[in-house]
């Protein structure tokens, strides 16, 4: 029997390829086909490209793969490929391109390729997201400290108009558009940025200022039984409809996210099933609580296992000497006293090293969950855990960590602002500290819970991201923040460790995008059926399911 061809996928704004992830893992990687994928950003291109050679090893030449592992495996290996495995290098170095979307130079490279690559008539799917900084509430704060920003004048908020100039001359038959909530809430010259987007993205052509000829979209809902559809009014919307809560969908993280599914005209008959099914997701001790345990190192003091122990008892003699003289006032405090105690009397290195790119497995570390996510993130052939590094800590930060996360396990919430922080040496230098506007500058990933989000903060320092396990002292890892996220174990992150966090910060969870690639095959299978009435219902729904232990055969090759 004949194999269906894949369907063919271009991926622009690609970061380090989490959507790409999704799409080329379902099916056991035989229902989509990266054809193209896109990234300014010099790093995350490399670990894009990275993993191309990884599928295209795994898919076509699995031989071949142990190269992929042996880069992986190897400090300082200069290349990837050997002589059996070179083609397929310079596949991946062709398919994922480091380009600039919205310059001349890079509209016109991305043409060049969408030409030679993709075949047009046969049905594909556009993915990715547009930057986000200009949407964002952070990112708008930031600006509106700047005299002379003005939002219609800063090209981020417009850089969705390239993807709308490939829906217009490519016609995809699905495209999956991905941003930050505060695009909901943007506006540009007094106009939310938001409904403008609908409207233009469901006739793509009538935004340009072109004939419409062509097939418009319907703007899907991937939550919601909501589809928005050309001349409806975009101002009448529910916004809430497009937010994707990626805890409720099998993600470890709450993560919140715009995400527009947009269907042409020609596929609308499959539209009755375009919404995920919802499936909780574990607490982040299931996913990164059998990883190996790592110290933190000591930044402007001299480090070693010793050394650091040693400052981390100091603090937590001087905390539970103060936490006890707060007792007769606030005797709520007895318990975190206690713990404080406990900790001071028992803490040491245990031998813990801070980690490295490479981490040997060994013994129970084995990165097990107890979940439907072992299939998932899971490598048995992977010798070594990749980008598993603990961040260098001053001093003073050490002395917050430690006490947020004992008062954490204390009392099952992440301490707040300076009511919480109120022991001598854990105010920071913040001259608002105590206004209530950073509150959660030190947040803790509270146990039994999914972590708070994943963002690109995580590369400038860890006060967001504390881990759980007084005992550790440190912030989350790369590696940890990638299972997070359902990145594989065997997905590499290049660049330095800050580049590795803004990649994974930036990132679509791999898990969530395959969940949405389940919805967008089927929306394909079904109109193709109707034209060619060939697959019957139960062929697609075979070929067509969400396997994650399939997905783990595929890991591992």
């Amino acid at each position: 029997m004949s194999r269906t061809p894949p369907i063919q996928v271009v991926d622009l704004f690609a970061g380090p390829g989490g959507l790409g992830e999704g799409f080329s893992s379902h099916g056991s990687g035989e229902t989509f086909e990266i054809r193209v994928s896109a990234e300014m950003e010099a790093s995350a291109r490399s670990t894009l490209r990275l993993r191309a050679f990884y599928r295209l090893l795994r898919r076509d030449k699995p031989e071949a793969l142990d190269d992929y592992y042996d880069f992986c495996e190897t400090a300082n290996a200069s290349q990837p490929h050997t002589a059996r495995s070179r083609d397929a290098w310079m596949q991946a170095d062709h398919e994922a391109q480091q380009l600039e979307l919205g310059t001349e130079e890079g509209n016109a490279r991305l043409d060049r390729m969408l030409e030679s690559r993709l075949d047009e008539t046969k049905p594909w799917v556009l993915i990715g997201g547009p930057p986000c900084q200009a949407y964002s509430i952070v990112g708008r704060a930031r600006n509106r400290g700047k005299l002379d920003y003005r939002a219609e004048d800063d090209r981020r908020h417009f850089l969705y108009l390239e993807y709308l100039r490939i829906i217009q001359s490519k016609r995809p038959a699905v495209f999956v558009m991905e941003n930050v909530k505060g695009i909901l809430s943007s506006r540009v010259a007094g106009e939310r940025i938001f409904p403008k987007i609908l409207k233009d993205l469901s006739d793509p052509e009538a935004a340009l200022g072109l004939s419409t000829s062509g097939p418009k979209y319907r703007i899907c809902s991937l939550v919601a039984d909501y589809v928005y559809e050309n001349g409806a009014d975009a101002d009448s919307i529910e916004p809430e409809n497009f937010i994707i809560r990626a805890e409720d969908y099998g993600v470890p993280q709450a993560r919140h996210r715009v995400i527009l599914l947009g269907v042409s005209e020609e596929y609308v008959g499959a539209l009755g099933d375009h919404q995920l099914e919802p499936a909780a997701g574990p607490s982040i001790e299931q996913v990164i609580g059998r990883l190996p345990p790592l110290r933190s190192t000591l930044t402007r003091l001299k480090d070693s296992p010793d050394a650091w122990a040693a400052v981390i008892r100091d603090h937590l003699r001087e905390l539970h000497r103060e936490c006890r003289l707060r007792v007769s006032e606030m005797p709520e405090r007895v318990r975190l006293a206690s713990m404080l105690g406990i900790l001071a009397d028992t803490y040491s290195s245990n031998s813990m090293s801070s980690g490295a790119l490479r981490v040997l497995k060994r013994g129970d570390c084995d990165g097990v969950t107890g979940t439907r996510l072992d299939g998932w993130l899971g490598d048995e052939r992977l010798r070594y855990w990749l980008n598993h590094e603990a961040r260098g800590h001053m001093s003073s930060d050490l002395r917050r960590y430690v006490y947020a996360a004992a008062f954490a396990e204390t009392y099952q919430y992440s301490p707040k602002g300076h009511r919480d922080f109120d022991l001598p040496g854990l105010e920071p230098d913040h001259k608002n500290w105590k206004s209530g506007k950073f509150s959660d500058r030190f947040r803790v990933q509270r146990k039994g819970y999914p972590s708070t989000t994943i963002t690109s903060h995580i590369a400038k320092d860890g006060h967001y991201f504390i881990h759980y396990d007084p005992r550790q002292c440190r912030s989350l890892t790369v590696r940890e923040a990638a299972r997070l996220q359902t990145f594989p174990d065997n997905y590499f992150f290049l660049g330095n460790r800050t580049q590795q966090f803004h990649q994974v910060g930036n990132a679509v969870p791999p898990l969530l995008a395959h969940q949405i690639a389940d919805v967008v095959a089927r929306i394909i299978g079904a109109g193709k059926a109707r034209a060619i009435g060939a697959e019957s219902h139960a062929d697609r729904e075979s070929s067509l399911a969400f396997h994650l232990q399939e997905s783990k055969c595929a890991a591992q090759g």
